[in-house]
């Protein structure tokens, strides 16, 4: 009985895995890419408190300071003028 089932999970197993390596369609996140779009937002987002980092931001909340370096990211570090006056 244990033989009929080995078969159609290994061919499961090795399908998952081989599904697993496909490369995907997001491009990754380089360590330069992310220093210059943590940049650009501290500098869109000053704090509220210069070095009190809990003190929050002085223009705008968390979830528009992840969207800004969101879209920093999606658009390579190019970030227009028109997005960042929110």
């Amino acid at each position: 009985m244990v033989a009929n089932w080995k078969s159609p999970l290994m061919l499961l197993a090795v399908t998952c895995l081989a599904a697993g390596a496909l490369p995907g369609h997001a491009s990754a996140l380089t360590a330069e890419l992310a220093r210059k779009c943590s940049a650009l937002t501290a500098k869109q987002f000053p704090p509220r408190e210069p070095g009190n980092p809990a003190a929050g931001s002085a223009k705008g909340s968390g979830r528009t300071q992840h969207d800004y370096f969101n879209k920093c990211v999606a658009n390579n570090g190019k970030v227009d003028a028109e997005t960042s006056s929110k």
